[in-house]
Formats: structure tokens, C-alpha cells, sequence
């Protein structure tokens, strides 16, 4: 204990000396006060530190871990301090997030999720060991290599299903319908973590893309995509709930739907030169209709392509006003294998607006989760975009046409708590076969209602009544799950979705946008006189 205890206080000390020299270099300020001091400063902080880290460790009332005293204390506290973004990654966590930077990991290839207190198949991914091996939606994890999962969480399942590329994992799997649990023997392989998770076309000659964060291989997922879409009379690019990633892959996709040579994003910090980011290909002619889709949890890398496309006139904006995280993380790796991820400067769109949202006299929970939702822009920047429209800035991407959330009713609720449409997939699927021109029609309503009898969920043929779009929908969607895989069900899922559908009849709408632009861009040039 006592050799972990100085190897950790060595590495807090290291990364204390860190953050005073990057803060130095690149550091965000919250306030004056907050101002870094001179190298006398520095050492007598140093010093009262391990004074007091040394008192807590001698005596507190109980033993003292020290990696859970710096990794989950010190370090995270003091970063928080600077501002909401500047992380510490523990072993785990580094690890975590280099897998999702990469976009892949080693696996069976499954989403796992909780249900009764337990630990159960959401979906394997079509192609992948799980998929090969008959696992199916609803099978309850028993045991990974002989060890239960009673009590187990999520994440401990995954962790256990994880492994080394070749290596075999043993898994105890208890169905519905079978007389004894199944044993698998699954042979780990490389996962792909795609972000471009789902894209079709959802109408003749009409996209529809959705990209659920920014790794490694984003950039090359999406011009793929496009290429199979083929020859696009429409797109609906929706980045609802992405949380950004790699900036280099916002710029990349950014790219995919720009003219060449325009100015895509720009960041500067206090003490670093302003870099630039350009279309260097462009979209080479293809400038279809373009509609993008967020909402408040768009952040980051994602409002990056929102707020290029939005300030180049080149797409209508649609939904909610963006988190608003506009704060450079430049991720330095550390020994122990740990990182420190450390704000080193701002993005600003095209037409100069800062992304980021105020978080000065904020607690980190009602930065998180407490944000306002009126969307003020009276005390916000005020920019224009390429044509004059305006745009405000310090407070993510203001959409263009808002869009409420859709909010479930207490019967939606009700029915999901109930798990009714997964477990009612799940049965269904013991004695049909379905086809992809499989519809939910009035017999299977009525399985579907001697299943929530039997189950025990409460209903009234009123609530059925006045929800059966929505009952409809997500009965497809998950038959279609269990059937054809997790894509094909979010597929049925998508067609059906309020905003994707508000989307499709904004298409117009952005076309005359861009068209408008482009007019207004074309004279504003041609009036400019000419120098000799």
C-alpha cells in the first residue's frame, strides 16, 4: 500500500506540474483570480498539497485508497475547477475512450442492457461471433466463463464478453422456450463500433443519415454511405444526441457537403495561434437539399458540422438549440496508463460565433442537465451567415425551424417500463416467421394484447386507440430487431419518427435556402468593382 501510495502521489504531482505549464500555455481562465502565479507559487502549492494529502492519509478515520483519493478526488476537482470539459482518465476510462476514438474493439459483438435484474441480449450485430453463434434479443446472460452474473452490472457483463482478438469466451445463456440454459462457445473477434449506425434511402432519391459520434473512421463511414445512397435528390443528416469526438472527422464530414475552399471551423486559445479548417475536396457539385437534424445533445464536433452548414446557407437547421460545447481538448497521455484530456483553446464558426455555451457560476450538474431551455438570444452574439440571415453565438447552434421533443404520455411509459414491446418480440418470434413485408395488423394486436394480459400491463382499448401509430411502429421495430437484425429495426423506427418525418416535408424549404444564398453570394460579387 505504502509503494501505490507514492507511485500515485508521483503522478498527481506530475500532472499538477502539467497543468500549471499547459495552463500557462493554453489554459482557459473562469476568472482573473484564477490566474496562474509564478514558479515559487507553484512549489509552495505543490508543497501543501502533500502536506495535506499526507494528514488524510495518517489519520483519517479509515483507510485511505490512494488512486480513488487522487484519481476520483484530487485530480477531477481540480480540473472542474478550470472548466466543465478538462478530464482525468483513470486506466479504465483511458482505455475506454481510446477504443472509441478507434471505432472498434475485441468482442462477441452484442448489446447487453438490464432487465428484471438481469442482464440480457438486446442485439447482437448482424455478421459478428455473436450474431454466427444463434444468440438472440432477449437471452439472459447467465454466466461468462462460469462465473454468474447475479448482481453483476452491465458494464461488468461487457468487460467479461471483451477480450483479446482469437481468445474463446464461454457463454451460459437461459431463452424462453428451452428446457435448459444453452452454453456458447464464442471466439472473440474485432468489432467495428460504426458511427454511421443507421442510413437508407427512406423515400425514392432521398437519404436519410444518421451519425452517432466522430472516431477515426467517421469521415470515410459517411462518404461511403453517400456513395451507396447514390444519386441524392434530398438528404436528412441527423445528429440528434451525438456528442462529438474527433475534430478531425467533423471537419472531414463537414467537408462532404461544402464547396471547396470554404472555412469550415476555426480555434485559437490565449496563447495559441488562431488554426483554420478548410473544405480542402468540397461536395464536387452535389449540392441536393440538405436537412440536419439536432437536438440538446448535439455537442462538440457534431455542432461543428451544424454550424458550417448552417453558416454557409448550405442546409436547414432543425430541432433543438445544441448543448453548446465549443472547448478544444487536446488529450495528453500520462504514465500508469492514464491521460489528461486539457482545454487548450475555443472553436468559432464560420462567420466568427462561439460555440460554446456560458458555464461560468454554473454547477457541473445544471451544466449538465439544468440547462435553460428558452433559448434567450438577446445577450447573445449576433453574427450573419454567408447570405445576411442572422446567427447567434456563446450558446451552441440555434436552429433554424425549432422543433419541441416529442414527450411520451403516461400509457407510452407505462408500456416501456413493462419492457411489453421487447419481451412481446421476444414471444412473438418463438412462433412466426416473419418477412420484411411484415405489418403489424389487427391480429397481431390482439396477440399483442393477450401478451399484456398475460404480463400483467395495465391498458385500455382507449389508450390503444389513441396511441396506435405509436404501438404500431414499435411493435415493427422490435419484431424487426429480433428478425433481421438491430439495423432493420431502426430503420422501421426512423420512418416513423415525428421529426425525421417533419424533416422530409422541410426539404423544400431548404433547398429555396440554399438556392437564396447562392443568388444574394452571385451579387454581392459581381457588385464589387474590379482593382487594376
Amino acid at each position: 500500500m505504502v509503494r501505490s501510495s507514492r507511485r500515485t502521489l508521483f503522478l498527481v504531482v506530475i500532472i499538477l506540474v502539467s497543468c500549471g505549464f499547459f495552463g500557462l500555455m493554453y489554459g482557459q481562465k473562469i476568472n482573473p483570480s484564477a490566474a496562474p502565479g509564478g514558479d515559487a507559487d507553484v512549489r509552495d502549492s505543490l508543497h501543501t498539497f502533500t502536506d495535506v494529502y499526507s494528514l488524510v492519509e495518517q489519520n483519517y478515520a479509515e483507510p485511505v485508497n490512494p488512486d480513488k483519493a487522487i484519481y476520483n478526488g484530487a485530480i477531477p476537482g481540480m480540473l472542474h475547477v478550470l472548466d466543465p470539459h478538462s478530464n482525468f482518465f483513470d486506466p479504465k476510462a483511458y482505455s475506454l475512450l481510446r477504443e472509441d476514438q478507434r471505432g472498434k474493439y475485441y468482442g462477441v459483438g452484442m448489446t447487453v442492457g438490464p432487465r428484471n435484474n438481469k442482464v440480457i441480449v438486446i442485439a447482437p450485430f448482424v455478421g459478428t461471433p455473436a450474431y454466427r453463434a444463434g444468440i438472440r434479443p432477449g437471452d439472459i446472460i447467465a454466466a461468462v466463463d462460469g462465473k454468474p452474473t447475479d448482481n453483476m452490472s452491465t458494464g461488468d457483463v461487457a468487460d467479461l464478453l471483451k477480450g483479446p482478438k482469437g481468445t474463446t469466451v464461454h457463454i451460459t445463456i437461459v431463452r424462453e422456450g428451452a428446457d435448459k440454459p444453452l452454453e456458447f462457445a464464442v471466439v472473440r473477434d474485432e468489432i467495428p463500433r460504426y458511427s454511421v449506425d443507421l442510413h437508407f434511402l427512406i423515400r425514392p432519391g432521398v437519404g436519410y443519415m444518421h451519425v452517432s459520434g466522430f472516431n477515426e473512421t467517421t469521415e470515410k463511414e459517411v462518404a461511403d454511405a453517400l456513395d451507396q445512397m447514390g444519386d441524392l435528390k434530398g438528404l436528412i443528416l441527423d445528429l440528434r444526441q451525438n456528442p462529438g469526438g474527433l475534430l478531425s472527422e467533423g471537419v472531414g464530414v463537414a467537408d462532404k457537403f461544402l464547396r471547396k475552399g470554404q472555412l469550415i471551423v476555426s480555434h485559437h486559445g490565449r496563447a495559441s495561434q488562431e488554426k483554420r479548417y478548410t473544405a480542402t475536396h468540397g461536395d464536387g457539385g452535389k449540392e441536393y437539399p440538405l436537412v440536419v437534424l439536432v437536438n440538446r445533445g448535439t455537442a462538440s464536433a457534431a455542432e461543428i458540422v451544424a454550424g458550417a452548414i448552417q453558416d454557409h446557407d448550405r442546409g436547414l437547421i432543425v430541432g433543438e438549440t445544441t448543448f453548446g460545447k465549443g472547448l478544444v481538448q487536446t488529450v495528453y497521455p500520462l504514465s500508469e496508463n492514464t491521460g489528461l484530456a486539457l482545454t487548450t483553446a475555443k472553436y468559432y464558426t464560420p462567420s466568427g460565433r462561439l460555440i460554446q455555451r456560458d458555464y461560468s457560476n454554473v454547477s457541473l450538474y445544471d451544466y449538465y442537465f439544468e440547462r435553460d431551455t428558452d433559448n434567450k438570444t438577446a445577450s447573445r452574439e449576433v453574427k450573419l451567415t454567408d447570405s445576411g440571415r442572422t446567427v447567434y453565438g456563446g450558446g451552441g447552434i440555434t436552429p433554424d425551424v425549432k422543433l419541441d421533443p416529442v414527450k411520451s404520455n403516461h400509457f407510452q411509459d407505462t408500456l416501456l417500463q413493462h419492457y411489453a414491446f421487447f419481451n412481446f418480440a421476444k414471444h412473438y418470434m418463438l412462433s412466426h416467421h416473419p418477412t420484411k413485408n411484415f405489418e403489424v395488423d389487427e391480429a397481431v394486436l390482439q396477440d399483442f394484447r393477450k401478451f399484456m394480459d398475460s404480463e400483467k400491463v395495465p391498458y385500455s382499448e382507449a389508450d390503444l386507440l389513441e396511441n396506435n401509430d405509436w404501438v404500431r411502429s414499435s411493435l415493427k421495430s422490435e419484431i424487426f430487431v429480433d428478425a433481421f437484425g438491430q439495423e432493420e429495426g431502426l430503420k422501421v423506427r426512423a420512418e416513423s419518427d415525428p421529426e425525421v418525418v417533419k424533416a422530409l416535408d422541410l426539404l423544400p424549404q431548404a433547398k429555396a435556402l440554399a438556392e437564396n444564398a447562392k443568388r444574394i453570394v452571385a451579387e454581392r460579387t459581381s457588385a464589387q468593382p474590379l482593382s487594376r
